[in-house]
């Protein structure tokens, strides 16, 4: 028999590896749930730390996003976003879109799907999108637990700009929902790397903590201001550029370049890593 309508009259491969069935399986494992636990804990932190230290104060009187976290609880899911962008939301994107295709495969039942069979677009396709929607549930729960606790602890008010003037709680729930938004964007390079190397490698660990060291190495370099426009082609030197989001009037300039490189650079690393596990030897 040379073809599978042959060997299963009612196969469809689009059938295969239901989203639902790949999500529960996700939701199921202990690092999801850690994962929620750690983003869900950082506004208690934030919290307790206002609490033990007093006010929080700007350096050389200048007025932050961190000066104003105890303004209300808008400001304390602002902060809770600033102090996590740059390095604490990059870990659940790497961790669920790197872990997910190495740990079948160290778990030796990668073969075991794709002899169901799964086709290997398909099976590639309901992981990453899975783990996409896994990384933007992440990025949603760190805001909305801080928007909680912080109204619970400073009241429920305007978002005060550190650039002076105060948002409408209601025109602050948009930017704030902007801004996660863009934060998402802005890492789908890194969800794109630690996807790619997820298929490239059989070693979960690998593959995450590859995508996390390359994002830290971008950090770096952004800081070398020798570099000059060449990083704007930096994915991390737009990480910060949803603070636009939060003045009064707002720009959209950095925001649309930062999601330019990053979906750029996103593209052409999801490509590698279907045509390269198109080809891929499977025998684990």
């Amino acid at each position: 028999m040379s073809s599978l309508s042959q060997v299963a009259p009612g196969y469809r491969a689009h059938h295969t590896l239901p989203l639902r069935v790949e999500a529960v399986r996700q939701l199921r494992r202990r690092r999801t749930l850690v994962m929620a636990l750690v983003l869900a804990l950082l506004p208690f932190v934030l919290v307790a730390a206002f609490a033990i230290g007093g006010t929080p104060e700007g350096r050389e009187d200048r007025v932050t996003l961190m000066t104003t976290a105890t303004a209300s609880g808008a400001n304390l899911a602002a902060t809770a976003l600033f102090v996590s962008a740059a390095f604490l939301l990059v870990v659940p994107v790497a961790l669920f879109c790197g872990d997910t295709v190495a740990s079948e495969a160290s778990w030796s039942s990668l073969r075991y799907l794709l002899a169901a069979p799964v086709p290997r677009a398909r099976l590639l396709g309901s992981k990453l999108a899975v783990a996409l929607a896994f990384s933007a549930a992440a990025m949603v729960l760190l805001p909305l637990v801080a928007l909680a606790v912080g109204t619970a602890a400073y009241g429920w008010g305007p978002l005060r700009m550190p650039t002076g003037g105060e948002l409408p709680i209601g025109d602050a729930l948009v930017r704030l929902a902007l801004v996660v938004l863009y934060i998402f964007l802005s890492q789908l390079v890194t969800a794109a790397l630690a996807f790619w190397l997820s298929t490239v490698t059989d070693a979960p660990l690998g593959a995450v903590g590859g995508a996390v060291g390359l994002t830290i190495v971008g950090n770096v370099l952004d800081a070398v201001t020798a570099l000059g426009s060449w990083r704007d082609f930096l994915p991390a030197h737009w990480q910060f550029a949803w603070a636009d989001a939060l003045q009064p009037h707002m720009e959209w300039g950095g925001m649309v370049k930062g999601v330019s490189v990053s979906v750029a650079y996103a593209l052409v690393l999801l490509a590698f890593a279907f045509r390269g596990f198109g080809r891929k030897d499977v025998v684990s």
